[in-house]
């Protein structure tokens, strides 16, 4: 099943937490603090697959979390690193991170770093000093991060075929191809794009049959909203046209049809090397058909082929290649949305607002961080909390704002009753 587009959530590994031990050796007078760090905990990667042509499973697993790190051991010991998770993606694949565009994996082997694994809190060797010779500190490993992700697949194609339902574009890219769409005598069309490597005079090329455009399409109606984004990375477009006129309907109005909805849909794909092809010439009457057409074609180059039959496709290939040598007269990457350039805004280290129920909420990176970290059951841990609190100035915007003995204060997910 052909999937373009999937939402899925990241939660990176968290780190594992710092040991609090002392050891305990014969003939080591005074061993002292002995508890190693923990583990950094797994990142997560997007990585470009080249044999991956669809989102479906991605669709059908939502949420993805990496490993956590291993709690330190004792003698120093470090916990292990959480193992990193990679998740394959197709190539052609335009990531959004919380909204805004993150990525454009475009290249086979390409690796893009979602979410970074928090860090291992330290035990409590990392804490003596030579006043402090016996800490009972130990760190919490610190919260992975995580991130809401929405892909979007964007075929990578070197040519791709438009025209209506019934033009022939699935016989065509089954005809010069391996691929094997479906393909019926009667009318229907296809629901999702195809593609097929074409060998052709020693070259290879990748040719993508983009379905369902029809009247409509830039606006949303039919299939072509869905998969015109598909043509975007083409180089070149070969236009089909149904010189019989499916159902009695005039080619040249079809023709019109199609140009509309590229030029609508996209400033930059009238823009592309556009190569018109009658097809279904085997057909009686078609060189009639053709001579009317070629009246409002008069400064467009056109060829007569047949998909069913192969006639025609030699010439109409080695047009393709001559196209495919041929630099556009835009960069195809400016029509794919840029990454936004990051800025960088310095804010306080904290926040401190009243809510309705006259909680003060503390928010901030650095102050949940340290909170999230913190092992609360050791004395000797919340009393380095209160110092790191009070350094930062949290106390006195707490009194500035009118805060009274008993009153709560909640930081991330932990609530504290304040006392002077």
């Amino acid at each position: 099943m052909f999937i373009d587009k999937a939402t899925i959530h990241l939660t990176a590994g968290r780190g594992g937490d710092g040991n609090i031990s002392f050891r305990r050796e014969k003939y080591v007078p005074l061993g002292g603090p002995s508890g190693g760090n923990g583990g950094k905990g797994g990142d997560i990667y997007f990585e470009g697959d080249p044999h991956k042509t669809t989102l479906l499973d991605l669709s059908y697993r939502p949420k993805f979390k990496a490993e956590d790190g291993q709690k330190g051991g004792t003698s120093d010991k470090y916990g292990r690193y959480g193992e990193d998770l990679i998740i394959k993606v197709p190539t052609g694949t335009l990531v959004f991170k919380n909204g805004e565009l993150f990525a454009d994996i475009k290249i086979a082997g390409e690796r893009v770093l979602m979410a970074k694994g928090g860090r291992g809190g330290r035990g409590n060797a990392s804490f003596k000093t030579q006043k402090y010779t016996a800490p009972r500190i130990g760190e919490k490993g610190e919260p992975g991060e995580t991130a809401d992700i929405q892909l979007e697949l964007r075929l990578i194609a070197d040519v791709g075929f438009v025209g209506l339902p019934n033009a022939g574009k699935s016989t065509l890219l089954a005809k010069i191809s391996a691929a094997k769409p479906k393909i019926a005598d009667y009318p229907f069309t296809t629901l999702a794009p195809n593609l097929g490597v074409v060998d052709f005079k020693g070259r290879h090329f990748v040719a993508a049959d983009i379905p369902g455009i029809i009247e409509g399409a830039h606006e949303g109606k039919g299939l072509g909203f869905e998969f015109l984004r598909h043509i975007r990375r083409t180089k070149v477009l070969i236009h089909l046209i149904d010189v019989g006129g499916f159902d009695g309907s005039d080619p040249y109005a079809n023709y019109k049809v199609i140009n509309n909805e590229l030029k609508k849909y996209s400033k930059y794909l009238s823009k592309k090397h556009i190569i018109i092809a009658f097809n279904k010439i085997d057909l009686p009457d078609a060189q009639k058909h053709i001579k009317k057409i070629a009246k409002h074609l008069k400064t467009k180059k056109f060829f007569k082929i047949s998909a069913a039959t192969g006639e025609g496709l030699d010439k109409l290939l080695s047009e393709v290649l001559k196209m495919l040598d041929k630099p556009l007269k835009f960069n195809p990457e400016e029509e794919i949305e840029t990454i936004p350039v990051k800025k960088y805004i310095y804010e306080p280290e904290f926040k401190v607002e009243k809510d309705e129920d006259g909680v003060f909420v503390v928010t901030g990176k650095k102050v949940e961080t340290l909170t999230a970290m913190t092992t609360f059951g050791e004395d000797d841990s919340l009393r380095r909390y209160q110092n790191i609190l009070k350094k930062m100035g949290l106390d006195a915007e707490l009194e500035n704002q009118g805060v009274k003995p008993g009153d709560t204060i909640r930081i991330g997910g932990f609530e504290f009753s304040y006392e002077k």
